[in-house]
């Protein structure tokens, strides 16, 4: 399934053209972010290009690149196995194209390997797929990247992924929600800017009868500070609020929900398409 970019590729080129004096962090739309460290060392982290599959799930935001338009990338990371984070049209191109190497949990790289075939359907070798676990830590150029817990029921195999930098300290929660996994996380590590999944729960049609069913995919409000609270972010970045019809909601809520926690410091929200920097 090939797949089309509704902004053309100015965003890749934004990203390979890039100089980072640290780290360039931009947000990819659903919950899909790219570091780009100092020496070009690229990580993608749950890109997700596709677009639902209505009218179960609808996607609210733009297409913002064609992964075959992607030139350079030293890894992709995966948080869980749902399809808006391990994807073979949104991702497999990325690792055809580049020679980079796919990270996910053992339940991820089933999906890759098992349920759609990467090494058949694309020139993707067996080697580029590597699973694991909570407690793995690997480097990738500048970036070393930790393996934590994440605390999200609706995966057979979440976790969560700090990135560290010599810029700072970047924390991907996937779709978690609190627990206490995250306090060990945020004990441990100096965050300085942290991901976290937000959205509105909703009437969703089911998956087997069509029937609109409540669904709670994300942490609301008051979870998300509870969340960045034990995580000790410094700033925190909203994701996911964006993405699914039913399912979005207004991350300028999370102000009154923040304010009077120890943490985070300060509040950041992001379009897709933006830059920020660590």
């Amino acid at each position: 399934m090939a797949i089309h970019s509704d902004w053309g590729d100015w965003l890749p080129r934004a990203v390979e053209d890039a100089t980072p004096s640290g780290v360039g962090i931009w947000y990819l739309g659903c919950n899909g972010f790219v570091l780009k460290a100092s020496d070009g060392t690229t990580l993608f982290v749950d890109p997700y290009l596709g677009t639902g599959d209505p009218p179960r799930t609808v996607r609210m935001v733009p297409v913002p690149f064609d992964p075959a338009d992607v030139t350079e990338a030293d890894a992709v990371l995966a948080t869980h196995e749902h399809t808006d984070h391990v994807h073979g049209p949104s991702q497999a191109p990325i690792l055809e194209s580049t020679g980079a190497t796919f990270y996910a949990p053992d339940d991820g790289i089933a999906v890759a390997r098992e349920d759609e075939r990467w090494t058949k359907e694309w020139n993707v070798s067996d080697d580029q797929l590597e699973a694991v676990a909570e407690g793995d830590s690997f480097d990738v150029g500048e970036f070393t990247v930790h393996v934590e817990p994440a605390h999200d029921s609706d995966s057979t195999h979440p976790v969560s992924y700090v990135v560290e930098h010599s810029a700072g300290t970047f924390f991907h929660g996937g779709d978690t929600k609190p627990g206490d996994e995250l306090e060990s996380v945020g004990e441990r590590y100096d965050i300085d800017l942290g991901v976290l999944a937000f959205g509105s729960d909703g009437r969703i049609p089911d998956k087997e009868t069509g029937e609109p069913k409540y669904t709670k995919w994300y942490s609301d409000e008051n979870e998300v500070a509870a969340a960045a609270n034990a995580l000790r972010i410094d700033r925190l970045l909203p994701s996911h609020w964006d993405m699914w019809k039913g399912l979005t909601a207004d991350p300028t809520a999370l102000y009154d929900h923040v304010r009077s926690y120890d943490y985070p410091a300060s509040l950041e929200i992001v379009e897709i398409g933006d830059r920020i920097d660590l």
